[in-house]
């Protein structure tokens, strides 16, 4: 009987170090998450357009979302809302785009359309500490509550 006691009390005391495991990581990796989203710039749709579609040396020479197209994680969110969307792409540029003409999240799309404030935040892949984009697109959904409370439809990519 005493050693069922000793088990039990033993059980308990894993379990609620495991909790309590778990919840420092997830603390870690929201702050990590609210970091990398800081440390980057915020651009309005039409800031992003103008970036994006910039050509350099005048006639003839490639856009920018040409030659600076990157993997990472993106982070649309809706001022009038409150709401977040967040998503991930191989070339991050065209991506982003898509949502803002049509070609992405059409409930972003039709809120950008009839007149709702947008920002948006990039973060790339290379040098951000996560080892794929559908690990660093998760804890993102999960640290902005996108799936919850924002546009995400799912937690994330899980492959």
């Amino acid at each position: 009987m005493e050693f069922l006691n000793f088990l039990v009390s033993f059980l308990i005391l894993f379990i609620i170090l495991t909790f309590l495991f778990q919840a420092h990581q997830k603390k870690k990796i929201r702050g990590q998450i609210f970091e990398l989203a800081n440390n980057t710039l915020e651009l309005t749709p039409e800031e992003f357009f103008k970036m994006r579609n910039r050509s350099f040396g005048g006639r003839g020479k490639a856009l920018y979302s040409n030659n600076y197209n990157f993997a990472g994680v993106y982070i649309l969110f809706n001022k009038s809302k409150d709401s977040y969307y967040v998503g991930q792409g191989k070339q991050i540029l065209n991506r982003v785009n898509g949502h803002f003409t049509g070609k992405g999240n059409g409930d972003v799309y039709a809120d950008y359309k009839y007149g709702d404030d947008w920002t948006i935040k990039m973060i790339a892949l290379e040098g951000c500490g996560f080892n794929t984009l559908n690990e660093l697109e998760r804890y993102a959904i999960e640290t902005y509550d996108s799936y919850q409370r924002g546009y995400n439809r799912t937690r994330g990519n899980t492959k």
